[in-house]
């Protein structure tokens, strides 16, 4: 009976173990590839216990697999194969005998609401995926060193085009989830959309990995002189680098495009606004010779670029702008119209000038300004269209450039900062033109606040006048930056514009003049706050006498001065 029972046993046991290494040739290898709907793959070896996890490898390793040695283990066919020098078995069904066979995905959900792009080398933009959208798979390009999909060939719904494999995950429930709910959700749940801007909860704020390009170093800290695309400043490029060699200046902004002003004949807008194209000067040798010298000189080099106040481009685009409902007609504000931020056309118009000039000149970074829908809109809200075509809110369209302009900039290994008004820095609310500084924040490599003081009404902060307390009104400021970067979880780098004109009669007829002691001021109470990243002076004439006048301030190392400091407090 015994003897029974043991047999009874052995035979179940061995039903376990059935090993296919006799036949033909046991030790007969082939190259196969580990393959999965993940970007691992489980290796295990087996052991009286079972079967033992040995190492997580990354899909399209190659690996020596012995295909006429399978064993089935509790339901499971295993491959036996040698990876670093070590016996181990992958299951059958996560080995391929090619290399295009290894992503087994069929369908991915978006996890990150993202651009679908035409194709990725235009960075043209076929459609939108929202968060939790269903993506069909139809192919992939590449696998980074982790075993991720660095770009999906995908189909939603009838768009067929491209998006990026770090911002889709492989199921649903996955893609449903926000980062870090118990923590952030709170924080941003709490901010209240008083104006119109939307909800700050809407937004992403899954963590973004910042380049550092290691053949394009971001000073630690960027001490910049602005210039405007005016061609006498560029003509005059000589004189602003004697200067700069006489401080500390080592960054130096030059307008590409601004309202109206076009720097130069660019094929983007030749394509996009042949308006602007028309009104541009033929400067591309003057920008070629001006960020040439002033990086033989060793000089940052910044190209700003306005995007959504741009009178010219809607002028070609009328269907891109945003309208009065009454007449269908492009809505005039602030003397300009205004492509609307939702309007994907004024994206890729924007990104491809902005990749034009990286190629052709060699732009360190790219600067946007005007990245916002326009302000002081609250009484005419209702009268305009602003052609919201995916339903989004105004302060997610702008978290949404900014990821879809730093995606396609990255790639020529160039930075990009977004400026923001100086109230964007304010707690308790998003903005009414749709900048939400924690969203910005985490998207951008850097971000450029604007708290000119002579834009703060008397009173802030407590300030009787702010135009006339420089430190002061920068350091109370600063303060609250610092609040939104800690609910921030990849923050950009703080670089702040930094008023060098002097008060504007209509705010104060008796304010200070901005000279060196003042744009110190300035200075020094944005380091006091901790905002180390830099400063950029706000100049919009480029007056190389009034920089001049101003140089004692550009003289100082802020930056050595506050490590200093920090050491001698602890």
């Amino acid at each position: 009976m015994k003897h029974n029972l043991y047999s009874v046993v052995l035979m179940a046991v061995s039903l376990l173990f059935v090993v296919a290494c006799s036949s033909p040739d046991p030790e007969a290898t082939e190259q196969r590839y580990l393959a999965s709907v993940e970007p691992t793959v489980t290796l295990y070896t087996f052991a009286e216990e079972g079967v033992e996890p040995h190492a997580e490898v990354v899909r399209a390793t190659p690996l020596t697999a012995y295909p006429n040695c399978v064993e089935q283990r509790d339901g499971v066919e295993y491959m036996k194969v040698v990876y670093q020098g070590v016996t181990c078995y992958v299951p059958t069904n996560n080995l391929v005998a090619s290399v295009d066979d290894v992503v087994r995905e069929k369908e991915v959900w978006v996890r990150t609401p993202t651009t679908i792009l035409r194709d990725v080398e235009s960075s043209k933009i076929a459609g939108f995926a929202d968060k939790g959208a269903k993506l069909a798979v139809l192919g992939y390009d590449a696998l980074t060193d982790s075993g991720r999909v660095a770009t999906y060939h995908v189909r939603l719904g009838d768009v067929e085009g491209y998006v990026y494999g770090r911002y889709v995950v492989a199921t649903e429930a996955a893609a449903l989830l926000r980062y870090k709910a118990e923590e952030y959700d709170p924080i941003h749940s709490a901010v209240k959309d008083s104006f119109g801007g939307g909800e700050a909860i809407g937004c992403d704020f899954y963590p973004v990995e910042k380049p550092k390009f290691e053949d394009n170093p971001m000073p630690e800290a960027c001490y910049s002189l602005y210039i405007n695309a005016g061609g006498n400043a560029l003509k005059n490029i000589e004189s602003y680098i004697s200067l700069a060699k006489q401080s500390k200046i080592n960054t130096f902004v030059i307008d590409i495009k601004d309202n109206q002003t076009p720097g130069f004949k660019a094929s983007a807008m030749e394509e996009y606004s042949p308006t602007n194209y028309r009104r541009a000067p033929n400067n591309e040798e003057l920008y070629r010779n001006a960020v040439k010298r002033l990086h033989e000189e060793g000089f940052y080099v910044v190209g700003r670029i306005t995007c959504f106040k741009d009178s010219y481009f809607v002028q070609d685009n009328p269907q891109c702008a945003i309208t009065e409902r009454a007449t269908s007609e492009p809505f005039k504000h602030n003397k300009a119209y205004w492509p609307s931020g939702f309007d994907r056309r004024v994206w890729e118009f924007n990104v491809a000038l902005a990749k034009e000039a990286v190629e052709k000149f060699g732009f360190n970074e790219i600067n946007f300004d005007y990245v916002r829908f326009p302000d002081r809109m609250t009484r005419v809200e209702e009268l305009v269209d602003y052609h919201n075509r995916y339903g989004e809110s105004k302060v997610q369209a702008i978290q949404r450039f900014v990821r879809y302009a730093t995606d396609e900039i990255h790639k020529l290994g160039a930075y990009v900062s977004i400026d923001v008004f100086g109230e964007s820095a304010n707690p308790g609310y998003t903005t009414a033109y749709g900048q939400y500084w924690a969203a910005i924040s985490n998207v951008a490599d850097v971000i450029c606040g604007m708290p000119y003081p002579d834009h703060f009404s008397a009173g802030y902060y407590g300030i009787s006048k702010p135009w006339n307390s420089p430190y002061e009104i920068m350091y109370q400021w600063g303060r609250r930056v610092q609040s939104r970067q800690a609910v921030t979880p990849t923050p950009a780098v703080v670089r702040t514009w930094i008023q060098a004109y002097n008060v504007m009669r209509h705010v104060d007829s008796n304010g200070i003049a901005y000279d060196a002691e003042n744009v110190e001021k300035e200075i020094r109470g944005l380091y006091a706050a901790d905002l180390t990243g830099g400063y950029i002076t706000w100049l919009a004439s480029s007056n190389l006498e009034k920089y001049e006048q101003q140089l004692n301030a550009y003289k100082k190392d802020y930056l050595a001065d506050w490590k200093r400091d920090k050491a001698s407090a602890e």
